[in-house]
């Protein structure tokens, strides 16, 4: 119960350390959670390559959804350089994601490792300075 209540306040790693243990992966790891922990490592490897990482359905030139190209338009009119991951292409990723960052939703916009949010945010963020502001100091802007 004392997990549960603290669920929402765990780290990622807290929170996958919680479903290995329920799972019983301590003993013997299953294919999925093989799966989900080599998901876990391409995860952390693409935001450590990258300042700006945006997780995305569809590629910036090809959005497959109207919140992703809202997105890949705030970020080119800031004059970002950013990495983006099409989740389709994997979906063992896409579905690791959703616990990595505690946030259900694509697209999913990374600056320094570090979520900043979805489409609403990421729009707010440019209308008001703040993306422009925030890439400029991750050495991400043009």
């Amino acid at each position: 119960m004392d997990e549960i209540a603290r669920w929402g306040a765990m780290s990622a790693d807290e929170q996958w350390e919680v479903l290995h243990r329920v799972a019983g992966a301590d003993a013997q790891m299953t294919n999925f959670g093989e799966a989900t922990m080599d998901a876990i490592e391409r995860i952390k490897s693409q935001l450590a390559a990258a300042p700006v990482v945006l997780y995305m359905k569809g590629t910036p030139d090809f959005p497959q959804c109207g919140f992703s190209a809202q997105t890949v338009g705030a970020l080119r009119a800031s004059k970002a350089k950013f990495a983006h991951v099409n989740i389709f292409e994997d979906p063992e990723v896409r579905e690791a994601l959703k616990t990595y960052s505690n946030w259900p939703t694509f697209p999913q916009l990374y600056v320094n490792g570090e979520l900043i949010g979805g489409c609403d945010i990421v729009v707010e963020m440019y209308k008001n300075g703040e993306l422009k502001q925030l890439l400029a100091e991750a050495g991400a802007a043009a």
